[in-house]
């Protein structure tokens, strides 16, 4: 068990870094309005992106092997304990200050998760999912990343918008894509012990390269849109809830559905909205916010009296 915890910070730490590593790569592409293949492409061209991608792949592989030594009640709560690291770097090299009220709320966030999956404790199951499920939790999961994206971007005649909302919707985005990564990873595990044939003739292979890449758009995506703040609980959050939720309908998981553990299960979710509701309206998610479109001011805009021309008579009241 002290192997598992041990094991489950470590992937905490990591993913936290490299969500932090990922940000202050991409923060200068925070202008950006649009949904743009190429991101990707210009990102792996700075090092300290690319060394965000080392440390999520680092947490990756602790989080395998923490579940080696651990069961997933035990280890998922662990790993949300990422937006604690997350704001404990901002407290070493943000510019702004983590305030107390931002601590409580991150912890809410973590401590209602990690209740919530403790009582819930999704257990049992199948091996190998039917593929007509896998058809409609995949198109399922498309569908809610491109409304996501839809709404983020102002596609269509949704207007844009702010740049905070906008992370924290593709952040919420990109939990979606990773729990439906976890489940194709599940669904790969189940042939490792086949040998290299088995592996390399299942479509869940394939089907992992391209949602990871996918994935990892949304997410840089994500982190330059805005705070990584408004961004992290989507990725913190969702990812774990959508997994377990695809558990439940791919692989026929239990959840406990107890008298007492749906009350748990309710109060665990009530902490969780709470800390997210006095997260979204932390100044660590308003103090980068701005809108999509800059309004320049027009001819007819009056300047403010301290630059007026020198011998300018001041501007009446407006007819």
């Amino acid at each position: 068990m002290e192997q598992a915890i041990l094991l489950a910070l470590a992937a905490s730490f990591c993913t936290a870094t490299s969500s932090v590593c990922q940000r202050l790569g991409a923060k200068s592409e925070q202008g950006s309005t649009g949904f743009e293949l190429g991101l990707i492409f210009r990102l792996a061209r700075r090092p300290i992106w690319l060394l965000g991608i080392a440390s999520l792949i680092l947490g990756f592989i602790f989080q395998v092997t923490a579940l080696h030594f651990g069961d997933l009640a035990l280890v998922q709560p662990i790993l949300a304990t990422e937006l604690l690291f997350v704001f404990a770097y901002m407290t070493v090299i943000g510019s702004r200050a983590v305030k107390r009220r931002d601590w409580l709320a991150a912890a809410a966030m973590a401590a209602g998760l990690g209740l919530f999956l403790l009582v819930a404790s999704p257990s049992g199951g199948r091996l190998h999912a039917p593929g007509s499920l896998w058809w409609l939790a995949g198109l399922a999961c498309l569908g809610c990343v491109l409304l996501a994206l839809a709404i983020a971007f102002g596609w269509g005649r949704r207007p844009g918008v702010a740049a905070s909302q906008r992370a924290a919707i593709l952040g919420v985005a990109t939990g979606i894509s990773w729990g439906f990564v976890a489940g194709v990873i599940k669904e790969l595990s189940s042939h490792l012990g086949g040998g290299v044939d088995a592996i390399f003739s299942n479509w869940s292979l394939y089907v992992l390269i391209g949602a990871g890449a996918a994935s990892m758009l949304v997410a840089s995506h994500a982190l330059s849109a805005g705070p990584i703040a408004a961004s992290q609980p989507g990725f913190t959050i969702v990812d774990p809830l959508s997994a377990s939720l695809l558990g439940v309908f791919l692989f026929d998981e239990h959840l406990r559905v107890g008298t007492l553990d749906l009350a748990g299960e309710a109060l665990a979710l009530a902490v969780l909205v709470a800390g997210v509701t006095a997260l979204s309206h932390s100044h660590l998610v308003s103090g980068e916010d701005g809108p999509l479109e800059v309004t320049r001011p027009g001819p007819d805009s009056i300047p403010p009296t301290g630059n007026r021309p020198v011998g300018q008579p001041a501007p009446g009241p407006p007819p």
